[in-house]
């Protein structure tokens, strides 16, 4: 049993989806959680979930593209929970397009989000978890950073920046005792997957060696696993969670 009990996390994007599963399994292990989104309305469904499992919760609102609102919403967990030992980036956004029909704006939108806010959310974290002398990031990245997608490059630039970003933290603070790592999630079953027509879920399914979609909590348990002491002596690392979609 993984046991995360006097760990603090911070989780960005907490609202739904991928970011209030990986929120669940961090409680679920012991954590106390600050969840931020762009709304405070947003993370209530979270914050109530967290609270039900006896764990302390709050909700920031962040727009993680602005270094201010984003110092204050850091600030703001230390100062509530004394400590930050688990950073987990996950906040993003996709506009998909071809390169020729991408507007600067769904380009500069994209990597704002998911790059800058990483960068941001990250720089603001470190300057506490280095005073601790141990923490740790986990920054979710994309198996199409790994492999490029058609009409996807504002996307596969942002989380491949975020892949490069992950390593080059890991080499600056491992003296400090912070690892850094990433995954990269491949399909993952959400309401947008559900509501494909059968015929495109197949053509999905059949580059994937499983044969199935992944779940929410699938990424939250690898997420668990790198937060915590199992991984020690894991950092700078990219992993795929993507039922075989990539190897390298």
């Amino acid at each position: 049993m993984i046991s995360l009990a006097g760990k603090t996390a911070i989780v960005t994007g907490a609202a739904r989806g991928i970011g209030q599963a990986i929120t669940l399994k961090l409680a679920q292990a012991g954590a106390d959680v600050a969840v931020c989104d762009v709304k405070l309305e947003w993370l209530a469904e979270t914050v109530e979930k967290v609270t039900a499992l006896g764990r302390k919760c709050v909700g920031y609102a962040a727009n993680v593209m602005v270094a201010a609102e984003v110092d204050a919403a850091v600030e703001a967990a230390q100062k509530e929970f004394g400590r930050i030992d688990i950073l987990v980036n996950n906040a993003g956004i996709t506009r998909d397009g071809l390169l020729l029909r991408m507007s600067e704006e769904d380009w500069d939108a994209v990597l704002d989000i998911i790059l800058k806010g990483t960068f941001l959310f990250s720089k603001a974290c470190i300057k506490y978890m280095s005073k601790q002398r141990s923490g740790n990031i986990v920054n979710i990245a994309s198996v199409i950073a790994l492999m490029g997608n058609a009409g996807q490059c504002n996307y596969a630039a942002s989380k491949g920046g975020v892949i490069s970003f992950t390593k080059s933290v890991a080499k600056e603070y491992a003296g400090r005792g912070i690892r850094s790592n990433a995954i990269c999630p491949g399909f993952i079953r959400s309401a947008m997957t559900d509501k494909l027509s059968p015929e495109v879920q197949q053509k999905m399914m059949d580059v994937i060696p499983l044969k199935q979609f992944g779940t929410p909590e699938d990424i939250g348990n690898v997420v668990l696993f790198l937060a915590s002491d199992l991984s020690g002596y894991v950092t700078g690392q990219a992993l795929s969670v993507c039922g075989g979609m990539v190897t390298h």
